[in-house]
C-alpha cells in the first residue's frame, strides 16, 4: 500500500468531480453572461431576467447529462472497485 496509489486515487475523483461540475456549471454560466450583457444594452435591471433563465439551463443541462454524469460515476466506481484487490494485497 504505497501513497502513489491514494494520491492517483484523489487526483482521479478530483477530476470527475470537475468533469461533472464543469458539466451543469458551465451552460449556466455562459448564459449568465449573455444575460448579463443584455441588461447592459438595454439598461434593465430585473432581477427574475437573470436568474430564470440560468435555472432553466441549469436544469436542462441535468436533464441532458444526466445520463453522461451517472455513467461517468459508475465507470469511476467500478474501477475503484476493481483496485481493491490490488490496493489491499
Amino acid at each position: 500500500m504505497e501513497p502513489e496509489v491514494f494520491v492517483d486515487i484523489l487526483s482521479d475523483a478530483l477530476f470527475v468531480v470537475i468533469k461533472l461540475v464543469a458539466a451543469i456549471v458551465l451552460p449556466g454560466l455562459m448564459v449568465g453572461l449573455v444575460v448579463a450583457v443584455f441588461q447592459a444594452a438595454t439598461s434593465i435591471n430585473e432581477q427574475t431576467l437573470s436568474f430564470l433563465p440560468r435555472l432553466i439551463i441549469t436544469i436542462i443541462a441535468l436533464i441532458v447529462g444526466g445520463h453522461w454524469m451517472t455513467q461517468v460515476l459508475m465507470d469511476y466506481f467500478q474501477g475503484l472497485i476493481m483496485q481493491i484487490p490490488e490496493i489491499a494485497g
